[in-house]
């Protein structure tokens, strides 16, 4: 069983021995500093000003105190914010802890040096120096923790910091109209962002956002954005890039805009967060990764659902007193009659039906929508139709198997 005097060994030294190693402290002091200036690079300048008032304020106080817990073990360390202050400076000069640690390291072997000497002078038994020792380094220990915690808070601030100083970036670039060059400048130095020449906006859903935006590249800004997962991917079109979009978007839904100056950066999040939502509601058939660019033709339909309800209402209208199974078969192979230009071949290639079958289709269809299928104005009112109706579709699909999974009872 780990005992108190274990966890805190000068606990088990009688405090006799305070007494021995104090009048040491001074030199001590002296030659821990000499010694972490000669042997730490980043501390070899003089300890002048702030940064050698800090280290010989910390140096001082830690002997102090450790003399003190040997003589009253139940006073408790004071002070602990001397040396989380010395960890929170590390982080403010762009340091790693190692340089702080190094120091600590030196001054416990040359603490540790000085005052096995005084004790020896002053005939402590073996145990007593052994103990000494421990509590040397334990102590040491507890003030390296200290620091080590003062360094994750402050790197935790600049996090947060930069964090929102991006968040109020994206707000920046998103305004409509855009701001002016050299505030977006000035914000961007802030956030620690270069400003790129060809950027696009990418939406996903706000609870992926944290996933998927750990995968993005390392130039991509992450934020929220009108309760949507927003990133502004510098260069999409770039060797590789496509790629690394995808592999990020892996087990997620993500939409990319078109790619343009910072300047148009709305219309560029705009257009994501519409191809977005066509995605989630099934509307438009691309799971994963999706590219504005390539599927102009199937958002410009649902942008304006008014209006191609009532292109559908009217071109299908033939298929009106259909069964919804037998309409459903028809608007499929009209569809394929439009993409495949009539080749019978192709079509059940694609319907997976004999040839036969289809040819019966056609006739059908013929008889259904007549010189619609030949006259190319009505044949692209009809594509668009049956395109909007299967989007339609879809996404009336998705929305009842969700709503069976949400009134489905827990077991």
């Amino acid at each position: 069983m780990t005992t108190l005097s274990g966890i805190e060994p000068w606990r088990g030294l009688d405090s006799s021995v305070a007494d021995v190693i104090e009048p040491e402290l001074a030199a001590v002091t002296e030659e821990i500093l000499e010694t972490i200036a000669a042997e730490v690079p980043e501390y070899e300048r003089p300890l002048e000003g702030a940064f050698g008032r800090g280290i010989r304020r910390g140096v001082g106080e830690a002997l102090s105190q450790f003399v003190a817990l040997i003589r009253d073990p139940e006073a408790g360390r004071v002070g602990r914010d001397v040396y989380v202050a010395l960890g929170r400076g590390e982080s403010r000069q762009g340091r790693t802890l190692d340089s702080l640690q190094a120091a600590y390291r030196v001054g416990a072997r040359v603490a540790w040096r000085r005052l096995a000497r005084a004790g020896q002078r002053a005939k402590l038994d073996s145990e007593a120096l052994s103990l000494l020792a421990e509590a040397v380094f334990a102590y040491l220990d507890e003030l390296s923790a200290d620091s080590v915690e003062g360094y994750a808070e402050a790197q935790s601030e600049i996090v947060e910091l930069r964090q929102r100083r991006q968040h109020e970036l994206v707000g920046l670039l998103m305004r409509d109209p855009p701001p002016a060059k050299g505030d977006v400048e000035a914000a961007a130095k802030a956030a620690g962002w270069m400003l790129p020449r060809s950027v696009a906006a990418l939406a996903c859903s706000a609870a992926d956002l944290s996933r998927f935006g750990r995968r993005l590249p390392s130039d991509a800004l992450v934020t929220e954005l009108e309760n949507v997962g927003c990133a502004l991917v510098p260069d999409p079109d770039g060797p590789g890039r496509r790629a690394a979009l995808e592999r990020a978007a892996t087990g997620a839904t993500a939409a990319l805009g078109p790619a343009g100056e910072p300047a148009r950066l709305r219309e560029s999040w705009e257009f994501a967060g519409a191809m977005l939502h066509a995605m989630e509601s099934g509307t438009l058939a691309v799971g994963g990764f999706g590219c504005v660019d390539e599927h102009l033709g199937e958002l410009l339909l649902f942008g304006d659902r008014g209006m191609a309800a009532r292109l559908a209402a009217r071109r299908l209208a033939p298929l009106a007193p259909l069964t919804p199974k037998a309409r459903a078969r028809m608007e499929e192979s009209a569809l394929a009659y439009v993409r495949h230009r009539g080749n019978a071949v192709a079509m059940a290639a694609e319907l997976h039906l004999h040839p036969q079958t289809v040819r019966y289709r056609l006739r059908r269809l013929r008889e259904l929508l007549g010189e619609a299928l030949d006259d190319p104005d009505a044949r692209f009112e009809l594509e668009a139709a049956l395109r909007y109706e299967a989007g339609r579709r879809r996404g009336s699909v998705r929305k009842t198997a969700s709503q069976i999974g949400e009134e489905t009872p827990k077991p």
